[in-house]
């Protein structure tokens, strides 16, 4: 059964370029390791809530934009080899590809897929 990987990032807006291209790497390398699809997405209608809403799950400040992307997987067993294989690869080195946004308020979790239509 297909597994999926969920992030919600704040992402300041003077980034949105860097993080496109940053995403973009990060899709090559995923999918070069098994991943069957990766969307990436930037903010357009994010209400603030009154309680909880996304801009409140990353701590969102001033001048930032709440980003969401997730990640198809063909199973958990792939999903825990690609991700081990990604992390290796030289594309994802922080040095020369930094993530554009504060990794502290970054969320993510992994899903396992109980309706499919």
């Amino acid at each position: 059964m297909s597994y999926v990987d969920g992030f919600v990032a704040a992402v300041p807006d003077v980034n949105k370029d860097t993080f496109i291209e940053h995403a973009k790497i990060m899709a090559r390398v995923l999918k070069d390791n098994g991943a069957l699809q990766v969307v990436d997405t930037w903010g357009d209608e994010i209400p603030e809530g009154e309680i909880t809403s996304f801009p409140f799950a990353v701590k969102k400040k001033e001048g930032e934009t709440v980003a969401f992307s997730w990640i198809i997987w063909p199973s958990k067993a792939i999903r825990d080899e690609g991700w081990q294989a990604s992390m290796q690869d030289p594309r994802m080195d922080p040095e020369t590809n930094p993530m554009p946004f504060d990794g502290k308020r970054l969320i993510y979790g992994g899903f396992t897929i109980v309706s499919e239509i």
